[in-house]
């Protein structure tokens, strides 16, 4: 079976971390540059996994601030 893709990764890991309640609305996630290191990736998949969330609605993005867990989770 092939690997996932460490945006997908990415992706299933913040879900299911909001999903299961570790992570909550309001929570900061952490940088770029922590999950690059916590991923051992460069940061473009964390940048797609990142902006993907934040299109489905799982995390808001500020520039400048961070990402953080949306007030209210999409009901996928």
């Amino acid at each position: 079976m092939p690997r996932q893709p460490v945006y997908a990764q990415v992706i299933d890991d913040i879900t299911a971390s909001i999903r299961s309640g570790t992570l909550r609305p309001g929570d900061k996630l952490p940088s770029i540059a922590d999950l690059c290191v916590q991923y051992r990736a460069s940061p473009q998949p964390i940048r797609l996994a990142l902006r993907l969330l934040d299109e489905r609605g799982w995390i808001e993005v500020h520039q400048g601030r961070g990402s953080f867990v949306a007030p209210r989770q999409p009901d996928a």
